[in-house]
Parts: structure tokens; sequence; C-alpha cells
């Protein structure tokens, strides 16, 4: 399955405040995405690899940052665990200004033996 969200990426910094409190702009931007992302009859079956691509706005941006927030909102979406996540393949790229953007991919991971 592949998601398109054009919606800017939103930092765990940004995300809560305190002691894990979810901040407003998190409220906000998890409502969103959780919005923006397709329905599936299909369920997420474990183990699970999923690749990201970022579009940040500037270049400053931490590759690591949304990962925590994109991830929380795809189990919360689709009902798996992060936990599941046996492969998470992660990429940045830089756009301009309000052309923000993540690209998700979901698939079951492949697992192979080393003999």
């Amino acid at each position: 399955m592949v998601i398109k969200l054009d919606i800017k990426p939103l930092s765990v910094n940004e995300a809560w405040q305190g002691r894990r409190f979810k901040t407003k702009k998190y409220l906000s931007f998890e409502k969103e995405a959780i919005l923006k992302m397709p329905f599936t009859k299909n369920a997420f079956k474990a183990p699970l690899t999923i690749d990201i691509i970022f579009g940040f706005s500037n270049p400053l941006c931490d590759i690591d940052n949304p990962l925590k927030p994109i991830l929380d909102c795809l189990q919360k979406k689709y009902g798996f665990n992060d936990r599941d996540v046996y492969e998470l393949n992660v990429k940045k790229e830089i756009v301009e200004l309000g052309n923000e953007f993540i690209n998700i991919k979901i698939n079951n991971y492949e697992t192979t033996t080393n003999q």
C-alpha cells in the first residue's frame, strides 16, 4: 500500500510537552494525517516493512524527528503495533516551502535466511 500525505512532517519536539502530553499541534497533525490516510479493507499482518520519504522545506530538519508521530498515526489508523515493524527505510527530500509531504509504503516484511 502506498500513502501520500500532503502535510508538513511534525517533529517529535513539537508533538509532546512535559511528561508526554500531546500538544495542540500534535493533536491537529494526528487528526489531519489520519483523515488523509486511505481506507483499506486489508489488515496489515506482522512483521512489516515501512518506507517513508519526508519532504522538508528546511534542510536543517532531522530525518528521525517526525518518525514517532507518523508511526503512531499509522498504527492508530491501520490497527497494527509499531513493535511489529521489522524494517524501516527513511529518506529526506528538500522541497520548496509549502510543498512539504510524507510518502509512506507499507509491505509485509520478507525474511531471508543466510546460510
